[in-house]
């Protein structure tokens, strides 16, 4: 009997300790990080002691007392004007995900009041955005959230770690601007967006966008931007000739087919000068420079009159005055004069070779035919006189035979010095420039014997050959 009354007081006890009071506090944490557990109390319990407790909150189950103090990974602290303790859960892990119990000590029954805790991983998220933004240009994200959190605070901040998120925020909805981030939440679409100006390689990472709430934790979206280098946008290079026109092409996406074209010029994409654009402008001022849109072709041309020397440099054209690098194209233009563009330099190192080596005078050159044309012509002259020399003392020898056949009739007792008389005729006859001969054949006999040595020594062979019949005739 008197131990069914010993296990009965026994059981009124322990049931006693899990007598909760009203409600359920749900606490969430990241691994790694701590988890705070608020516990409110009644008026009139401000000097009692208060805990933290676990499972059944038997003695073992005790984790943390008002006047035990701190523990290694446990602390607590009462706010007895505000009636709240709070109950601090250090260096959390997937194990200490459970539920708790905050605890009042009082004589009799204590009150309860129970604890839910949910321990994440300190990570986000499964799927990142990808969004795409280039050098010294901008770019916004979008992050959008649930209709019951329209009024909550919005913050964008880098890296992948929620757990300090919000104490690392770029920029957050109640300040919206922050140096180069800022922010606009638009509630009726449930969207905030973040911008980011002047982007730099240094920009490029993850960033979370993160929904504050009041109870249990923030709600995020990932976005993994990504800057790129203007290195890789299209770019070419045209030339031109001075004086000449010139076309450079543009191609554009097709959803700007409404968007205003241009032409800018300038090292510096963002600090250039405007040249044309697809409307008209009042303030252009080179009015060389016209720009055709052909939308169905998806590209613009820019054409450029009666180009300048000064025309060579750097030119921006595009369809999107957001400056995005993919919609618009880099031109190198080049111009050069009208000489420049003829290939001379082959000609030139050829005449070089040829003064520098020079087998033979300039002032030879026209004289080569000459030298050839002279020595011919004086060979045909000297080849008809000689024909001619011939002919002519082969008539004279045929007329000598008749005259020596009728002398022979009429006195065939002349004597041998009218044989050399009459050769000396002939050979007279043949060399009409000889002074003595001429005389000798006049019969001038007074000559003397000196004349006749000398027209001995003018006979040659032709001479001998042409008289040979005569000769022979007188010799009959």
């Amino acid at each position: 009997m008197w131990s069914l009354q010993n296990l009965l007081f026994t059981l009124c006890i322990a049931s006693s300790q899990v007598i909760s009071a009203a409600g359920l506090i749900r606490v969430s944490g990241y691994e790694g990080r701590e988890a705070k557990v608020s516990c409110p109390y009644e008026e009139g319990y401000e000097s009692y002691e208060k805990y933290l407790c676990r499972n059944e909150c038997g003695d073992d189950d005790v984790l943390i007392t008002t006047t035990r103090g701190k523990t290694d990974r446990y602390s607590i602290d009462d706010d007895k004007n505000k009636r709240v303790f709070t109950a601090t859960i250090s260096d959390l892990s997937s194990t200490d995900a459970g539920k708790y119990w905050c605890g009042v000590t009082r004589t009799g029954k204590d009150i309860y009041t129970e604890v839910k805790l949910d321990v994440k991983p300190d990570r986000c998220c499964d799927h990142f955005a990808k969004v795409q933004g280039y050098e010294d240009s901008s770019v916004s994200i979008n992050c959008s959230y649930k209709s019951e959190d329209r009024n909550n605070l919005k913050y964008i901040c880098r890296g992948n770690q929620p757990s300090t998120c919000l104490q690392q925020a770029v920029v957050t909805s109640d300040i919206k601007q922050n140096g180069q981030f800022s922010i606009n939440d638009d509630k009726i679409s449930s969207k905030f967006t973040v911008t980011i100006t002047s982007l730099t390689q240094k920009d490029s990472g993850m960033y979370l966008c993160g929904v504050h709430r009041n109870t249990g934790l923030d709600v995020f979206s990932g976005v993994e931007l990504e800057v790129k280098e203007w290195c890789c946008m299209k770019s070419h290079t045209v030339s031109g000739i001075v004086g000449l026109p010139v076309t450079m092409e543009c191609p554009y996406s097709p959803q700007h087919r409404t968007n205003i074209k241009f032409l800018c010029r300038g090292d510096h994409r963002n600090d250039c000068t405007v040249m044309v654009t697809s409307q008209h402008s009042s303030d252009q001022t080179d009015h060389r420079f016209t720009l055709q849109d052909d939308a169905a072709s998806s590209s613009f041309l820019v054409n450029i009159t009666e180009l300048k020397a000064g025309d060579t440099g750097t030119y921006w054209c595009g369809s999107d005055p957001q400056w995005s690098v993919g919609n618009y194209t880099k031109i190198q233009l080049s111009v050069v004069f009208p000489q420049q563009t003829s290939t001379v330099e082959q000609p030139v190192s050829s005449q070089v070779t040829q003064t520098s080596s020079r087998p033979i005078t300039d002032a030879a050159l026209p004289f080569h035919p000459v030298v050839f044309i002279v020595p011919t012509v004086l060979l045909a002259l000297t080849f008809t006189l000689v024909v001619l020399y011939k002919y002519r003392c082969c008539k004279e020898q045929g007329i000598n035979e008749n005259r020596t056949t009728k002398t022979a009739e009429a006195d065939d007792g002349m004597s041998e010095d009218n044989d050399y008389e009459n050769q000396e005729v002939i050979v007279s006859s043949k060399q009409g420039t000889s002074k003595q001969q001429s005389a000798w054949h006049r019969g001038d006999e007074d000559a003397g014997e000196d004349q006749q040595d000398s027209v001995y020594q003018n006979f040659t062979t032709d001479d001998i050959y042409c008289n040979e019949v005569y000769v022979k005739a007188n010799k009959k």
